[in-house]
């Protein structure tokens, strides 16, 4: 077990070994276990993290919000429209003086092409640990949890195929940062992972690059179809969740020609049935009901969403536990 976590920033998985990333899941189920018999744990007593919001959030806030108290510590929620930001002052200036004030800092900033240069700018300045919420390539924060919902469910999760599949949304053009975690770190678990998706809306070239590595070096592997039922057929677990063609489109436009023609890349229950019986169906949250996916697969048997979304509280504690607190 790898324990030299103070201090340290948290912007991607990648910048974590594996032994490391089993510290965090460990640490993840003790605090559960704790929670759900009312153990106290005051690991972060008086401690202040910030959490800057340069969009909505819900699972992410108040994950963090109550995560931090019932680690007895305290959390300030930034909303950066009501910041200087939103007159031009810099992630630098920023980082220096929030990690003056207190003893983390954490971001979401989505913006394509920006948001993780924007993190990792203030990661470079501030003197507390930086924690990125959701950028525009990376969400660890969900991509851990998932691995830990996983773990509960599965058990041992190597050979088990997990398909990541493209789906039709129009609420919003979201980013890639939720597939590309996942698609980075499940491999490295020796997992058999379909990417599945309509031409067009393909990740980065080093995203796959670096995913099929950390699948020859752990015994998983990467499969990419642009056929859906071939996602689907045999998958012990299915992701089925819309990202933005940014790679290829820039535009901020959220519905256009090309997702129309793409309404049937759908979670259906007559494609839940190509899967194994006992397969589970998961998504980060909030689904686009009724686009993404039929209610009767959300609300039915296979789906563990909700669990996953719990997942993220324990998550969190553990990584702030770790970064803020600790050796």
């Amino acid at each position: 077990m790898q324990t030299v976590f103070r201090g340290r920033h948290f912007i991607t998985l990648k910048d974590f070994t594996k032994e490391e990333i089993d510290t965090m899941l460990d640490v993840s189920f003790d605090l559960k276990r704790k929670f759900a018999m009312g153990i106290k744990t005051p690991y972060l007593e008086y401690q202040t993290i910030f959490l800057m919001f340069f969009e909505q959030s819900t699972r992410t806030r108040n994950s963090m919000e109550a995560g931090i108290a019932q680690l007895g510590g305290h959390a300030n929620f930034l909303d950066t429209s009501n910041m200087q930001i939103a007159h031009g002052e810099s992630a630098k200036d920023t980082a220096v003086i929030l990690s003056r004030f207190g003893h983390g800092i954490a971001v979401r900033n989505c913006f394509w092409e920006q948001g993780n240069k924007y993190i990792t700018e203030m990661a470079q300045h501030s003197s507390v640990p930086v924690m990125n919420l959701q950028c525009d390539l990376y969400h660890p924060f969900q991509a851990l949890a998932d691995l830990m919902t996983m773990q509960e469910k599965l058990g041992d999760v190597r050979k088990k195929k997990v398909s990541i599949i493209w789906a039709y949304a129009t609420s919003h053009k979201k980013p890639i940062s939720v597939p590309v975690s996942q698609v980075l770190l499940f491999p490295r678990y020796g997992m058999d992972v379909c990417l599945a998706y309509p031409k067009g809306w393909e990740l980065p070239d080093w995203v796959i690059e670096e995913a099929r590595k950390f699948a020859e070096e752990n015994g998983g592997s990467l499969t990419i179809t642009h056929d859906e039922e071939e996602a689907y057929r045999d998958a012990d677990i299915v992701i089925p969740k819309n990202w933005g063609s940014w790679v290829t489109n820039q535009s901020d436009a959220v519905v256009d020609d090309a997702l129309e023609a793409q309404k049937h890349w759908k979670c259906t229950e007559e494609k839940m049935k190509l899967a194994k019986p006992h397969v589970m169906y998961m998504h980060a949250l909030p689904a686009d009901r009724g686009n993404e996916v039929e209610d009767s697969v959300i609300d039915g048997p296979h789906s563990i969403v909700y669990d996953e979304a719990e997942n993220r509280i324990h998550t969190a504690k553990a990584v702030m536990t770790l970064l803020m607190g600790g050796k």
